[in-house]
């Protein structure tokens, strides 16, 4: 089904019936989106909708009639627009020769500079080695 735009009119005297009205349509699967001129009592329903069952659910509520239901056209992209690429923020680690090695802007805020002289050797290797 293809997006159609339907214009209803409906007779709404009170708040209540139009409240009614309102949810009624917006209830409705396929609805996009929904406008109403209070003064003339035009109701305007775009979306992939039924009108016809559309009318059939107002008519519960109030006086309906369909007085124009007209195929809207999908908006169409320019080719020369290109989507825009995110900035690339450069990480400070990618420079460093080594991942651990020490960097005094990292751990400034830290009262202890990490040891990177200490390491753990195992004798007899078993099925865990920490290194």
């Amino acid at each position: 089904m293809t997006a159609q735009k339907s214009v209803l009119q409906l007779s709404v005297h009170e708040e209540r019936i139009r409240k009614k009205a309102w949810k009624t349509v917006s209830k409705c699967s396929g609805v996009t989106s929904v406008a109403m001129d209070d003064k003339t009592g035009k109701m305007t329903v775009v979306g992939e909708i039924d009108v016809p069952k559309l009318v059939k659910k107002l008519r519960k509520i109030c006086t309906a009639d369909i007085v124009s239901v007209e195929v809207v056209k999908p908006p169409e992209k320019k080719e020369s627009e290109k989507p825009k690429q995110p900035e690339v923020i450069v990480n400070p680690v990618a420079y460093w020769s080594n991942q651990y090695q020490y960097h005094p802007a990292t751990y400034a805020s830290s009262y202890c500079p990490p040891c990177g002289y200490s390491r753990v050797v195992v004798e007899e290797p078993g099925p865990c080695v920490i290194l």
